[in-house]
């Protein structure tokens, strides 16, 4: 197990690359909106920020996930091992139940003003792309980490579960930020399987109610479930504008900007806690 551990950065850091690339040609090959800034003026900061989220994620708690699996697989802990379900069921159970997990905390983080403050980070970029899916605050990606571990440790997660869903994590939140293309007629029925890039951008929308909606990164079943999905934005995918009002400024999509903007005051309410009253067009913050 000690060696999984070991491995880990390199199978995830393999897969980012591999993911990375392929969407990054997709979306020059077959792009779904005209881009509002060239990438020069945006890719530098988001990846920087992940810089940024992956030094601090190896300093503070390196292959956290992966340990508590392996330690609860010593112990014995969680439902897998309590119920003794056997691998073939508990690892797909156990990839489902975590990104059960993620859309209940990316739900959260809509919800609790003081998190949303951390999320927006996320949501404040103005235009949507492979680099979008790397844009986190590194204290939401802390808190993130803290929730999967204790998920792993309640499920009793196994470790190669663990480490397929987070593979899977990060390459789908790439593929679903993705300016790319998929045709109308693949794309209707892939969305039933797995979340599209044009099912989650209406999420990236400014406007309230559409924010409010399709919460999902990997599996697309949840927002139907719990009656969060919307088809598509009203304005459509070319007329829709991304981002928050609170920070429609090109100098807002530099590095340090981001790092500083949770603890910036700003103006106005947001989607899921707003006033029953207010404007169904007003536009989130």
């Amino acid at each position: 197990m000690s060696t999984g551990i070991i491995a880990e950065p390199l199978i995830r850091l393999g897969a980012f690359l591999g993911v990375f690339l392929a969407v990054a040609l997709w979306e020059l090959a077959a792009p779904r909106r005209r881009p509002a800034f060239a990438r020069r003026a945006r890719w530098p900061h988001n990846l920087g920020l992940l810089a940024v989220d992956v030094a601090v994620l190896r300093l503070v708690a390196p292959g956290a996930a992966i340990a508590v699996a392996v330690a609860g697989e010593a112990r014995g802990w969680g439902l897998v091992n309590a119920f003794a379900i056997p691998g073939w069921i508990a690892i797909p159970l156990a990839i489902a139940l975590l990104d059960l997990a993620i859309y209940f905390q990316h739900v959260t983080f809509h919800a609790v003003p003081t998190l949303w403050r951390l999320h927006r980070v996320h949501h404040s970029d103005l235009h949507i792309d492979v680099t979008t899916g790397t844009r986190f605050h590194p204290v939401e990606i802390l808190i993130s980490t803290a929730v999967k571990c204790a998920g792993v440790a309640a499920l009793g997660a196994p470790a190669v579960a663990v480490l397929a869903f987070e593979v899977l994590l990060n390459a789908t939140a790439m593929f679903n930020h993705a300016n790319a293309r998929v045709p109308a007629w693949i794309e209707q029925w892939l969305r039933w399987l797995l979340v599209t890039p044009d099912m989650h951008r209406v999420h990236h929308s400014i406007v309230y109610n559409e924010t409010s909606s399709n919460f999902g990164f990997n599996l697309p079943w949840w927002d139907r479930l719990f009656g969060t999905y919307r088809a598509q934005p009203a304005a459509g995918h070319q007329g829709m504008t991304i981002g928050v009002d609170a920070f429609r400024s090109p100098e807002e999509l530099r590095l340090d900007r981001l790092l500083v903007q949770p603890f910036l005051n700003t103006p106005g309410g947001y989607a899921i806690n707003r006033r029953p009253n207010a404007d169904r067009g007003q536009e989130a913050v």
